[in-house]
Parts: structure tokens; sequence; C-alpha cells
């Protein structure tokens, strides 16, 4: 059982260190969801600021 263990380290390093594109795709998604999420906020705040300090009619 001992001897299996370096192979089944070996296989798996092998498959996950080897997926550039997919930590790529990851890091890129990341930065996209940020973005938006940066834009998403600080429109809720401008509308927030201009519901407070708009026409008092």
């Amino acid at each position: 059982m001992n001897k299996y263990i370096p192979l089944a380290f070996i296989a798996l390093a092998c498959t996950t260190l080897s997926s550039c594109e997919l930590v790529e795709g990851i890091f890129k998604a990341g930065v996209w969801t940020g973005i938006i999420v940066v834009v998403i906020v600080l429109a809720l705040i401008i509308w927030l600021i201009s519901k407070i300090f708009g026409n008092k009619d």
C-alpha cells in the first residue's frame, strides 16, 4: 500500500499542475466579476446620494 502513495501523489500533481488555462480562466472571471461588482456598488452609492440630496419638492 505504501508503495502506491508516491505514485498517486505524482499522478495527482501532474493532473492538477498542468492546467494553466483553467487557472487563467478563473482569474479572468474573477477580475471581470470584481469590476462588475465595483460598478454596481458605485451606481448604488450615486443613486442613494441623489435620492438623499435630490429634489425636495
